[in-house]
């Protein structure tokens, strides 16, 4: 049986990339997430890319730590991670190992696996809604911190996996400031996305968390 090119995963080549490179250009591509319950199969519309030590808004800027370990490598790794108490949200590592860098997954169309998605997104109002955010998008496809350090490129049965999926042209390709980005670090426009896409999350600038008095 011939494989389809749009269902070769992609290689981790793909990855070893500076993060602005990558970041774009998993646009279009698919992940899939293999389950208990089944396959889940989302195509990519939005993501943010975070290049570690030059990167104020990286959680890798300040150097290694127990936390962000997988950031520093070997890329086309999923580097997960618990915010808020509440919600998890998935990056994908790139990069030279040993430089931290990473792309937050932000959004995506779910296309295959939507039952079950659904099932975990009750607060959704339509499945365009379904994965519109990465906390949604991590919830949607149950993804938590039993992820963390997953090779998404070896294929076969792994839980993740990035597929080559289909890119959109590149006048649909838009990029501004980061989601919820603050300090030195809210200027980069390294958010981008699939213009006129309705699962893309809406922007939201950084609103600075008051202390209890």
């Amino acid at each position: 049986m011939i494989e389809r090119p749009d269902r070769t995963p992609l290689h981790r080549d793909f990855f070893n990339r500076p993060v602005l490179e990558v970041a774009p250009d998993l646009l279009g591509r698919t992940l899939l997430r293999r389950t208990a319950e089944g396959t889940i199969e989302l195509r990519l519309t939005e993501v943010e890319a975070y290049a570690g030590d030059i990167d104020p808004g990286s959680h890798a800027f300040r150097g290694r730590t127990a936390r962000n370990d997988v950031m520093f490598g070997p890329p086309g790794h999923a580097y997960v991670y618990f915010t808020y108490g509440m919600w998890h949200c998935l990056n994908l590592v790139c990069g030279p190992e040993g430089r931290a860098s990473g792309v937050l997954l932000r959004a995506g169309e779910v296309r295959e696996g939507v039952e079950q998605v659904r099932k975990r997104r009750v607060s959704a109002r339509n499945d365009k809604e379904l994965a519109k955010g990465p906390a949604r998008l991590a919830t949607g496809l149950a993804i938590d911190r039993a992820l963390n350090g997953t090779d998404v490129c070896t294929g076969g049965d792994a839980p993740l996996s990035i597929l080559t999926g289909t890119p959109p042209p590149s006048d649909l390709v838009r990029n501004g400031p980061r989601t919820g980005v603050g300090g030195d670090g809210a200027p980069h426009p390294w958010r981008y996305w699939i213009d006129g896409d309705p699962t893309v999350s809406p922007y939201r600038a950084h609103t600075p968390r008051r202390r209890a008095t």
